[in-house]
């Protein structure tokens, strides 16, 4: 039918869509802490992560519709009105109300590091831009901040600041921590990390770091942490047809006493596969 031509017309149009969503997570790891530090009032913020969140499944739906053979136009046409409407009001929020008000409120210098830090995320539909060779150098002298004088010593042995680091980014899992504030302390940096975080997030309260319709669910373990009543706590979700664990731990210092909460959040599909032993290196 015409239709079915169409869906294999629209497939990888839609497809395309998929990598804009850098956008929301620059918006929602970048952006909205520098606004929460200003804004007295960033409950719309939270209103726009959960329409980032909408926008995320409508599209996953339309391609799921233009996927399935059986779709018929009745099926599709109402997904499609709603993931265009949802995308052109953003735009609207964006363009009308968050950037000109973001634009009057947020510090020339903030607006720098900002425009720093989005370069750890790709940039979709428009070309990569180019990093001044002058602020290239500021990265890299933070980046090298780790590299002075200074050692990490403990009863188990001792490292260079620059080896702690490095042991951390090797790790093959994501970690956050929180203090016994819940204000995010740090993050590692892992060559695939699959829960976006930015620097701007170090500092800000960690109920601000989950989207809304999942902050209840860390608020929970948090305050469960706190009374002592639980140590740990154990999540798994799919993501991108990838198996992955999250674990929360709850930090305490000799006395016991509550200094805050280490979440580690790992691509456990490949290792729910394994099976019987391996005892011989095999490198394939």
């Amino acid at each position: 039918s015409h239709f079915q031509a169409l869906k294999e017309e629209l497939l990888p149009r839609f497809i395309e869509f998929k990598p804009f969503d850098y956008h929301y997570i620059k918006k929602e790891n970048i952006l909205f802490p520098y606004l929460e530090e200003v804004w007295s009032n960033y409950r719309p913020l939270q209103v726009m992560w959960s329409l980032h969140d909408d926008i995320r499944r409508t599209l996953k739906e339309v391609i799921g519709l233009l996927e399935d053979p059986s779709t018929e136009w009745l099926d599709f046409n109402p997904i499609l009105g709603k993931y265009y409407s949802l995308v052109f009001r953003m735009i609207q929020k964006e363009d009308i109300i968050i950037f000109p008000v973001a634009t009057e409120t947020v510090s020339d210098e903030s607006w720098h590091e900002m425009h720093l830090q989005s370069f750890e995320y790709p940039f979709p539909f428009i070309e990569t831009p180019v990093i001044p060779q002058e602020e290239k150098q500021e990265e890299q002298a933070k980046d090298n901040v780790l590299a002075e004088p200074g050692r990490f010593v403990a009863e188990t042995g001792n490292m260079s600041l620059e080896q702690v680091l490095l042991v951390f980014n090797h790790l093959p899992v994501d970690i956050t921590v929180v203090d016994e504030n819940d204000r995010v302390l740090f993050f590692n940096k892992p060559k695939d990390r699959f829960f976006p975080r930015s620097p701007a997030i170090v500092g800000r309260s960690v109920n601000n770091c989950h989207p809304p319709e999942s902050v209840h669910i860390v608020e929970e373990i948090v305050e469960t942490f706190r009374k002592g009543e639980r140590d740990t706590a154990m999540l798994w979700i799919e993501l991108k047809r990838r198996f992955i664990l999250i674990q929360y731990f709850a930090l305490r210092n000799e006395v016991g006493e509550y200094r805050g909460v280490m979440e580690v959040s790992q691509d456990a599909t490949d290792i729910r596969k394994l099976e019987g032993q391996r005892r011989l290196l095999n490198w394939e």
